[in-house]
């Protein structure tokens, strides 16, 4: 049975950070459009947290823990292109292994990659990815990597929204997920700190249950 969870050390803590550099972003009442054509009350841009040495140094150290408590046997890392490439490649050089990453789809010249770097048959790989939101590139790149005979342990992210529907999708393709922190601590710590009124914790709330319908 896969694992599903959110590592409880660093759920505030990576939340707070990524709300005080504006690599989150809520608007209960203006909301963005995603490219799905779902209407977010949120927004979430955790590159801009490579621009932020410390946080950027917290969430490299809170990957890597989080791979050496759950997925020690890991051999290689491989990152989800394109946002799971430099914290992978940072997590990689930390903890000394080798590291690759999955393209979105194959070059369409030269070897025509859709994994970039060397990934061995039967090897240990622990996929990192910046964002889950419904799981289905996340899961894409898991598959290319068992396609290439690769032993996926897990995936670790920086942040996950929590919806039912990655669970189970997760839960589908049998791989577990260990995220810093999701969306409902995200929603703790935007409270307390004044992000966002009580009023507005209401309609988030009603997002993340139904976010292809919220606000029709």
């Amino acid at each position: 049975m896969p694992i599903i969870k959110t590592q409880e050390k660093t759920a505030g803590k990576v939340a707070q950070m990524l709300l005080q550099i504006e690599a989150i972003k809520l608007r209960a009442n203006n909301p963005f459009t995603w490219s799905s054509g779902w209407k977010s009350p949120i927004y979430c841009d955790n590159r801009l947290s490579l621009s932020y040495p410390d946080i950027r140094t917290a969430i490299k150290e809170g990957l890597e823990q989080v791979i050496r408590e759950n997925f020690a046997a890991a051999e290689a890392i491989a990152g989800v292109a394109t946002a799971g490439i430099p914290q992978g490649a940072l997590v990689a050089e930390a903890m000394q292994l080798p590291f690759a990453y999955v393209r979105p789809k194959p070059k369409d010249h030269g070897m025509e990659n859709l994994i970039e770097g060397r990934v061995s048959k039967g090897q240990k790989v622990v996929v990192i990815e910046d964002l889950v939101s419904t799981g289905g590139s996340s899961l894409k790149a898991v598959e290319a990597l068992r396609k290439e005979g690769a032993h996926v342990l897990g995936m670790v992210s920086i942040f996950n929204y929590g919806f039912d529907i990655a669970t189970r999708n997760f839960h589908d393709a049998d791989v577990s997920l260990v995220s810093l922190s999701d969306f409902s601590h995200l929603l703790t710590i935007a409270v307390e700190n004044n992000y966002i009124s009580e009023s507005d914790l209401v309609s988030l709330k009603s997002w993340r249950v139904d976010p292809s319908n919220w606000k029709k």
